[in-house]
């Protein structure tokens, strides 16, 4: 798990590309408001949008998602732990006025970045 990029991932860096390319001017790692220990993938401070970059793995893809078959059980644990901190970390946004967008990692960037370019013009 220590090998596991935390930032900067090539889907992270794609998505963040396209949003350059569209005008889009952003704050990278930004804390939770209200958990600091937690940062916010990609924030329009001015705007309160929220953006993460969910791994298919780690945040548990309907689509893509896979379970481990060795040590199982602490693998079912930890990727439910991970979808209940992200649940926790999209209450703490809502209930501090913030909009939350998730994209899946095997999305296309540049139709999440157009999505993102609505919801944040929509501010």
């Amino acid at each position: 798990m220590s090998a596991a990029r935390r930032r900067d991932t090539a889907p992270e860096l794609a998505l963040r590309r396209a949003l350059h390319a569209r005008g889009l001017r952003y704050r990278v790692t930004y804390p939770v408001p209200g958990n600091r220990r937690r940062t916010i993938d990609v924030a329009f401070t001015r705007a309160k949008v929220a953006v993460f970059v969910d791994g298919c793995f780690w945040h548990g893809c309907p689509e893509h998602g896979t379970q481990p078959h060795a040590n199982a059980g602490w693998w079912a644990t930890k990727l439910a732990a991970n979808a209940a901190r992200d649940r926790d970390t999209d209450r703490l946004l809502t209930d501090a006025g913030w909009t939350v967008v998730r994209v899946w990692e095997h999305e296309d960037p540049d139709t999440a970045a157009d999505h993102i370019r609505i919801v944040v013009s929509a501010k």
